[in-house]
């Protein structure tokens, strides 16, 4: 398989290379900030702005890669993409717009000519009660956190069949595994279906040397989640945990780059759960 993906790298841009494995000695821990696994390969991160989708990029770019960082707004999209480093592009644009998920993928592959890792981050957390819930917020929900995920998969698969080779990860949530604490039944639903279109996906793709999985983070310390509740509220829920603290968004991105890696290869249509324990399943 490497033999053919060789083949089928395009020469403007650097191949990617098999990641260094670091042995801890008895008394040094691996330096991981030192780990280079994903150089020459490119990824794509939507909701990159901020939060988890911005922590991903960021760790992608230090263990090598290029990233295409999406963003709605062109000017946010900039920024972060400066923000990330020199092999940062930004791809503006609303994910749930028609014809977007492709423009997002034919941009990526203008701009480095291959594309290896799709992280379908963006979403709307809404938090809307059930009964307050409208019949266009709901569908707007889906269109963002359901629908642009599978255009996107659609859009990449192209590229990712012609090098044998990519890793789809898609960013569903403890909310897809039982019920949001915070986000509203549309909000639940739709991370309840983007883990049936993994598993469907994986189903299919995998033939193709392209893996799909779901990281499904629970409680995690962002602007996002402090925007949305209280700080009270987060740490009497946070008491709770058998870890008893918010996860980290540096953490998620790490679960999310070992889903995107080479050493994920036997890994594809699983559901990979962060959440400090809060669910054990």
């Amino acid at each position: 398989m490497i033999r053919r993906l060789l083949r089928a790298s395009p020469r403007r841009w650097p191949r990617p290379t098999a990641p260094r494995i670091l042995v801890p000695s008895m008394t040094t821990s691996p330096d991981v900030t030192s780990i280079q696994d994903f150089t020459g390969q490119v990824a794509i991160v939507t909701g990159a702005a901020r939060g988890l989708g911005l922590a991903v990029a960021m760790r992608l770019h230090e263990r090598g890669a290029a990233v295409a960082v999406n963003v709605r707004d062109a000017e946010r999209a900039n920024a972060a993409a400066r923000a990330i480093g020199e092999r940062a592009f930004a791809v503006p644009g609303d994910v749930s717009d028609d014809g977007m998920p492709q423009e997002i993928a034919r941009r990526a592959l203008d701009r480095f000519g291959r594309i290896d890792v799709l992280v379908n981050n963006a979403a709307l957390p809404l938090t809307t009660r059930f009964e307050a819930l409208t019949a266009a917020e709901w569908r707007r929900a889906i269109e963002v956190n359901l629908t642009a995920p599978f255009l996107l998969m659609q859009a990449v698969l192209p590229a990712m069949k012609a090098q044998q080779y990519g890793r789809i990860v898609n960013i569903s949530s403890s909310a897809g595994r039982m019920v949001s604490t915070l986000g509203g039944a549309h909000y639940t639903t739709s991370k309840t279906g983007l883990l049936g279109l993994t598993r469907a996906a994986a189903k299919e793709l995998g033939c193709y040397g392209v893996t799909v999985n779901a990281v499904c983070p629970g409680m995690i310390d962002t602007e996002l989640t402090r925007e949305t509740a209280p700080g009270e509220l987060l740490e009497r829920l946070a008491g709770g945990y058998p870890i008893p603290r918010l996860g980290t968004a540096r953490e998620v991105a790490d679960l999310i780059c070992f889903a995107a890696s080479t050493s994920a290869g036997y890994i594809t249509g699983a559901s990979l759960d962060i959440n400090g324990g809060d669910l054990m399943m």
